[in-house]
């Protein structure tokens, strides 16, 4: 009797024997950002040390100093904003003090103030409130200013 091969058990492959040496990909964000959800409501204050992004709604204060704030189109924003940047897609309703750039989408709506180094306005955009835009040295300026005289001042009395 011949014994066919066609009926030999084949070797199964899995992903893992494929390549056994190949490394392990994992996925990680470039940036990190906490997410409001459309469905969340916050009433207070909101502060953090990562970016931001609103697609629910925000009522108070928002404190990012050294990140970036982005109100999704679903985000309602009904507070104060302090970030070193501003995104707007949704609407706000508030001041705006940014270090760096406030940027009003064409979809963006925002009715307060703004003071800022650099802003955008997309066409279709709508702000209603006043624009302020500060030097890039202002800042610095501001801050040494004030030390030098207290210094020399000290150095002169004694």
């Amino acid at each position: 009797m011949l014994h066919s091969t066609d009926n030999a058990p084949k070797p199964q492959f899995t992903p893992s024997t494929l390549n056994p040496v190949a490394p392990l990909k994992t996925v990680t964000s470039p940036i990190e950002q906490a997410t409001i959800g459309r469905s969340l409501v916050i009433k207070g204050e909101v502060s953090g040390s990562e970016s931001l992004y609103i697609d629910g709604r925000i009522e108070g204060t928002i404190s990012f100093k050294d990140h970036r704030v982005t109100v999704g189109r679903n985000g309602v924003v009904a507070a104060n904003i302090a970030a070193r940047e501003v995104v707007i897609m949704g609407k706000v309703t508030g001041n705006i003090e940014c270090s760096d750039r406030v940027d009003i989408r064409s979809e963006g709506t925002l009715n307060g103030d703004i003071v800022s180094r650099r802003i955008s306005v997309e066409d279709g955009a709508l702000l209603r409130g006043s624009v302020q835009l500060t030097p890039a040295d202002q800042k610095q300026d501001k801050s040494s200013r004030p030390e030098a005289p207290k210094a020399m001042a000290a150095a002169a009395g004694k």
